[in-house]
């Protein structure tokens, strides 16, 4: 073992880095074109807004008891409103709806199973999300099948629920 000495430095403040300048002579410019600071920050400065028409944009065409339409989309806002009470998280992200259909007159059928077949709410908890889909509007009829194959597991939780479960 080598016998080295540790220094130890006290010092009061530390000098700021400078900040980040744009080179302006790098940016393209031709014909000896001038450029001001102001167009130069408009040019470089992200759009907060770049994706808002994207993500709000439906696509056309789509009936509103198909994925993406609005009937479908009520429902799926409807069961992501229904929490199990035992766990804090929605039924739908914890992965309990299997499948969403609605037809054009609609009537829909929510298939749903439970955490387990013991689950204290097997009784009330279909006929709350029965009523609750029911009460969407554009859906005449609420149909729910509680079905146990395959039985729920963990990995059928969406992301947000496992986070909020502190499982991420």
């Amino acid at each position: 073992m080598s016998n080295e000495e540790i220094k130890i430095e006290t010092v009061d403040s530390v000098e700021k880095p400078p900040k980040a300048r744009v080179d302006l002579d790098a940016m393209n410019l031709e014909n000896n074109d001038t450029i001001s600071v102001e167009t130069a920050r408009e040019t470089m400065e992200r759009k907060r807004d770049y994706l808002a028409g994207f993500l709000a944009e439906k696509p056309k065409d789509i009936a509103p008891t198909q994925v993406g339409g609005d009937v479908y989309e009520a429902i799926i806002d409807t069961l992501k409103s229904i929490y199990d009470p035992e766990i804090p998280v929605n039924i739908y992200d914890l992965g309990l709806i299997y499948n969403v259909e609605v037809t054009e007159d609609g009537h829909a059928v929510v298939s749903m199973t439970l955490t387990t077949p013991h689950c204290p709410v097997a009784e009330s908890m279909p006929g709350e999300v029965e009523l609750q889909v029911g009460s969407v509007p554009g859906v005449g009829h609420a149909e729910v099948n509680l079905v146990w194959d395959p039985p729920w597991d963990p990995a059928k939780m969406s992301d947000e629920a496992r986070l909020e479960l502190g499982m991420l």
